[in-house]
């Protein structure tokens, strides 16, 4: 039973980011803008994330390089707090979304390293 719910969990945890990563790829000129002007690169780094999150969760599903995948995506998850969501703090009309975003980021960095532990190191 301990590998059915391993497995339906690191199923269930990485549907979010298949998902957000497909929205990534198809809608990056809308979000393009959520990318902090003092990162060059612009609608570059949109499909970047999407395609990572996309493989991340790929590879967390087939056990595939998991443990790797959940390391990278806890990095992404936290370059995404340092700078997009703390940086909105100071923005009183992204405040609240931008605390909501940063606390939910922060449970999913914390998921992707327990997660990472329930695979063999390789």
């Amino acid at each position: 039973m301990d590998k059915l719910t391993g497995f339906l969990g690191r199923v269930i945890f990485s549907i979010p980011f298949a998902w957000f990563g497909f929205g990534h790829l198809m809608n990056a000129g809308m979000m393009a803008g959520m990318v902090p002007p003092f990162i060059p690169g612009g609608v570059f780094w949109i499909y970047f994330t999407g395609a990572a999150m996309m493989l991340a969760a790929i590879a967390i599903i087939t056990g595939k390089q998991g443990r790797s995948a959940c390391f990278g995506l806890a990095l992404l998850l936290l370059l995404f707090i340092v700078t997009i969501h703390l940086p909105g703090l100071a923005i009183p009309q992204m405040k609240m979304m931008s605390m909501m975003n940063l606390f939910k980021d922060t449970s999913l960095m914390g998921a992707a390293l327990v997660i990472s532990g329930t695979f063999k190191k390789t």
